[in-house]
């Protein structure tokens, strides 16, 4: 019963015309799997990315931790060590604050972005 679903229709279409549409459908799935692929590739590199930032956040917190804040016995009247210890204690003041919050955004993306299944 190879009749195509046109004739049974009454329509007439021709050979040809049934040959664009075909390989136009082919040219769409074609397409369509680019974009699904793509989709995939992006899904995948912004997991292991937020995955990237929840390491680098503990390791920043871990060597923070071990080195104690050498800073703080510092020499403030030489203007060198003055400034870096600013620079140092401003930074270690901003991430304290804010690292939690990026962390549990981090981790709660990649918990949402796991593969089902």
């Amino acid at each position: 019963m190879e009749t195509p679903v046109s004739t049974l229709l009454g329509e007439t279409v021709t050979e040809s015309e049934a040959d664009e549409v075909k390989a136009l459908a082919e040219k769409l799935e074609v397409i369509n799997l680019q974009f699904a692929r793509r989709k995939a590739l992006r899904r995948s590199a912004l997991h292991w990315g937020l995955v990237a930032v929840c390491v680098g956040i503990l390791a920043v917190t871990a060597v923070l931790v071990v080195v104690n804040s050498p800073y703080l016995g510092w020499d403030y009247s030489a203007p060198e060590t003055a400034v870096m210890g600013v620079a140092i204690h401003a930074f270690e003041w901003g991430f304290v604050r804010l690292a939690p919050f990026v962390l549990i955004a981090a981790a709660a993306g990649v918990f949402l972005m796991r593969k089902r299944g």
